[in-house]
């Protein structure tokens, strides 16, 4: 991991110029996290909350926003690094900070797997599907390799998208949530007097509330936010970086939850209470068609499907070169992972790798599996960065220093509590790569280049 360390720790590339203001920043951090984040996983969130998606997602914001506090602290403190496993090296200890890489090193390889998943679901869509559950798992199988294929095919070519396409596309997707508002307003238009409680539902439904479900729904609900950390890595670019990269940090998270809350809220709206979805991971595809017609399902569909494309290979690409960084410092075995080919300069044998455990995971995995797995690892290091943000603030000034304090304080113990509410399967999954990455750090960690303790 040396290689991300000083990448993080050196000093400001010579010609970078501080030209993004406080706006640059927060705009940067919704693309990041993108606009339509909560729609792929909805039908999930939804079924395990028994229809409370909008207060999961409220619930969820909650504990980002101490997260975000707490991230912006520490970007503040280390302003040339945004990883967690840097901040909690630095406080804590440097095996604390391997294994929160680790846990990383599990989301990034988790992302592109969910990425085939629900690629797969969504193209099923397009076609007449056989009523035989055994053909339409032929069907998703023909597809689950097809687009672990297609994204591996383009990273081992060196395809990548550009910072121009992702903003094309996030402006894209912002259109498209306006036309699914737009059409949820015209439907609630053609309602015939609706009650104040019909409004009201939503948010709390008791005829279907139920409180483990809701703290199981809030656990998957965090995947809405992943990415506003970031931010953390603009820090050379930004005005002002220190008073203007931790308030980004924050408002980024809390117009995410905002702008989530209304798109799950129309769509919990629309969709009957007790109506079983068609597909629950694409359930928001099916909604949108119900609320605007066929028309507005392929656009929905066809949006999420490119958008999830793109995810797929940029976090593949990612993940190849995280593997790759750690094998350059000794975590893993160099003369594998370590190498890079020749000609496209892309670290071929991790891309092939991660490709192959795309494509066994999207036939082994479901998408609720998928996502409580990565929010296990992401969790756990939102706990780590609270947990190094308290211990820096009680070496800053002990009490006098409350404030900061008890506001990490509250984001590790509500991160804490969801992490507890994941899946029983997630967890004992996430565990069992958490001990792998302990017994590596134990065979290799005389070859291994970790954070320095901080003093």
């Amino acid at each position: 991991m040396e290689n991300m360390i000083e990448a993080s720790s050196s000093n400001p590339a010579p010609g970078l110029r501080r030209s993004l203001r406080f706006w640059d920043l927060v705009l940067y951090g919704i693309i990041l996290i993108q606009p339509t984040a909560p729609m792929p996983s909805f039908g999930v969130i939804y079924q395990e909350a028994r229809g409370h998606v909008v207060t999961a997602i409220l619930l969820a914001m909650v504990a980002m926003l101490f997260t975000s506090i707490s991230y912006g602290r520490m970007a503040r403190l280390y302003p040339h690094g945004g990883s967690a496993f840097l901040y909690v090296g630095k406080e804590i200890h440097p095996s604390a900070g391997y294994m929160t890489g680790w846990c990383l090193v599990m989301d990034y390889v988790l992302n592109p797997l969910i990425c085939t998943i629900w690629c797969s679901r969504a193209a099923m869509n397009f076609l007449p599907l056989p009523a035989d559950p055994m053909a339409q798992k032929l069907v998703y199988i023909a597809f689950a390799v097809f687009f672990a294929v297609l994204f591996t095919m383009l990273n081992l070519n060196g395809v990548e998208t550009s910072a121009r396409i992702n903003q094309g596309m996030a402006a894209a997707l912002g259109v498209v949530i306006l036309l699914v508002l737009v059409a949820a307003v015209n439907w609630l238009f053609h309602l015939s007097h609706p009650s104040s409680a019909f409004f009201l539902r939503p948010f709390y439904d008791p005829a279907t509330f139920n409180t483990s479900g809701l703290l199981r729904g809030t656990s998957i609900a965090v995947l809405t936010y992943i990415g506003f950390d970031g931010i953390s890595t603009l820090t050379d670019e930004a005005q002002e970086p220190a008073r203007n990269v931790p308030r980004a940090i924050v408002l980024t998270c809390l117009v995410t939850g905002i702008l989530a809350s209304v798109e799950v809220y129309v769509a919990q709206l629309v969709w009957p209470t007790g109506l079983a979805f068609p597909d629950v991971d694409t359930a928001y595809v099916h909604v949108s068609g119900r609320m605007g017609g066929p028309i507005l399902f392929l656009i929905v569909n066809a949006s999420l499907l490119l958008a999830n494309m793109g995810s797929g290979m940029a976090s593949q690409l990612g993940a190849a070169r995280l593997l790759f960084a750690m094998g350059q410092d000794g975590a893993l075995p160099r003369k594998f992972f370590g190498t890079v080919d020749a000609k496209n300069r892309i670290p071929r044998n991790n891309v092939l790798l991660i490709g192959g455990i795309c494509l066994l995971g999207a036939l082994v995995f479901s998408y609720q599996l998928g996502t409580e797995l990565l929010n296990y690892g992401a969790l756990l290091a939102f706990m780590g960065v609270n947990l190094s943000s308290m211990l820096r603030g009680w070496r800053q000034g002990r009490f006098r220093q409350w404030l900061p304090i008890l506001l990490s304080f509250g984001g590790f113990v509500t991160c804490l509590f969801l992490w507890v509410n994941l899946g029983p399967l997630a967890r004992i999954a996430g565990t069992g790569w958490a001990l792998l990455g302990i017994l590596l750090w134990i065979v290799r960690r005389n070859q291994t280049a970790l954070p320095d303790v901080a003093v």
